[in-house]
């Protein structure tokens, strides 16, 4: 795979964009700019990949437009070393950013194939650091909790307890919450052991969460 000057170039505006549409975290921009998109697309949309849209991938699944990325990411707002849980790895290209910002990212995704492509994606990039696993990320990943901070990438008609649960305190999770037109994002912190502070921001439109695996493996 090729990331030429030219793609970089076309980062660098896509990144500009995302400024100009109220993105103002510059480690989020330069992560942005970083990470080579066109690398999770399949070839044919490799010349649309710096587009800030959404695009098709395997498994009826969506590649996140890059100003939902970047938002989410900016909510978030990850600290070097914070332990990451990722629900909804897709494509993997949340996840790079993630990564790239120094997060301790644990990423789940429910369809294997995704999960195995992704995870290959990593390792071609150098993010080894990044521990991927297939399952059902409604459940989030108790075995290592608590977290202290949660990203969901998929539309939820709830908020999942077990992610609520598996934060620490003083830990954030955003999550996308609504019926299958459109979400609230939601900005959730855990203020103490059964306490949570919610904020309810901008509206979008995601992909399902879906749930149904019982178990979850390492791969």
């Amino acid at each position: 795979m090729e990331d030429s000057n030219r793609h970089k170039g076309m980062r660098k505006r896509l990144a500009l964009q995302l400024y100009e549409k109220g993105i103002q975290d510059e480690k989020v921009l330069g992560a942005i700019q970083a990470i080579p998109r066109h690398f999770f697309l399949d070839k044919a949309f490799e010349e649309h990949a710096y587009e800030d849209k959404a695009f098709p991938i395997d498994e009826e699944q969506t590649i996140s437009q890059p100003y939902t990325v970047a938002y989410q990411t900016e909510l978030l707002n990850v600290q070097k070393r914070e332990k990451v849980l990722e629900v909804g790895t897709g494509s993997g290209y949340q996840s790079a950013i993630l990564a790239l910002l120094g997060a301790r990212l644990y990423t789940i995704e429910r369809h294997e194939k995704l999960q195995k492509k992704a995870k290959k994606m990593f390792d071609l990039l150098g993010l080894l650091g990044i521990r991927s696993y297939f399952g059902d990320g409604y459940r989030g990943l108790g075995e290592f909790a608590p977290f202290d901070k949660i990203l969901v990438t998929a539309g939820a008609t709830e908020i999942p307890t077990a992610l609520k649960e598996q934060l620490k305190i003083g830990g954030v999770l955003v999550i996308p919450v609504g019926n299958s037109n459109h979400q609230k994002m939601l900005k959730i912190t855990r203020t103490t052991a059964t306490d949570y502070k919610q904020e309810v921001l901008k509206t979008f439109r995601f992909v399902p969460l879906l749930k149904g695996k019982n178990s979850w493996k390492n791969i």
